[in-house]
């Protein structure tokens, strides 16, 4: 009876090697049918796209003279108050006409203390927006040049030489993420050239253009 139920367990445990042998093999194959995925990593300096971008330049130049404007206009309210200030001194503290420059004093200083800060937040919004605006066709662009040129992965990296004059900046450098890439990996220019083109405004007429191959 022992004999019995030993061949038995023996046959049992086999048909189960078998059957795990079996489906293992399956497993380990399977990978094996599947269509392996090429990459292709490119890379990208967005401080030298952002820096060489005509539309982003033109922006920043906008805003620049709405500053300008804004500061023009501060300056006067600036004077006006110094006007007040130099008016009180000709007369007597407490008397009708010192109250009266006071007064007008205390609402000149709120006037300009909240279109300071009006516009200062006004301007840093605008800022704002201009970043993300710029950020925002940079990478459309970089998605469209990808789908063209087959790339899996871009990479933002520092296209500049290494500062050798400047020890912190070296050393800045030499901490940089990416050690080492082909010519061809570097994309930069050619998406910046695409940006420019499609931002002139002859480039408008004729609709906008294709990202073309990459330049050095």
């Amino acid at each position: 009876m022992k004999k019995i139920f030993t061949s038995a367990t023996v046959i049992t445990i086999a048909g189960c090697l078998t059957c795990f042998n079996g489906t293992a093999s399956a497993q380990t194959a399977a990978p094996a049918t599947a269509k392996a995925v090429e990459h292709k990593v490119g890379l990208i300096d967005m401080a030298h796209v952002f820096k060489h971008y005509e539309k982003f330049t033109a922006l920043r130049e906008e805003l620049k003279t709405e500053i300008q404007d804004s500061d023009t206009k501060a300056k006067a309210m600036a004077e006006q108050i110094q006007a007040v200030q130099k008016e009180m001194q000709d007369f007597k503290q407490g008397s009708p006409e010192y109250l009266a420059r006071e007064k007008q004093l205390a609402q000149a200083a709120s006037d300009f203390e909240a279109f300071r800060k009006v516009a200062q937040r006004d301007f840093l919004r605008k800022e704002s927006r201009i970043y993300h605006t710029i950020y925002m066709e940079v990478t459309d662009t970089v998605k469209k040049y990808a789908k063209i040129y087959n790339y899996t992965l871009i990479m933002r990296f520092n296209r500049e030489d290494l500062d050798t004059d400047d020890p912190k900046k070296l050393i800045q450098g030499m901490n940089r993420q990416v050690v080492y890439h082909r010519a061809d990996d570097d994309i930069t220019l050619s998406v910046l050239d695409y940006l420019n083109r499609s931002y002139k405004p002859t480039a408008s007429a004729t609709g906008p253009a294709k990202p073309g191959t990459q330049q050095r």
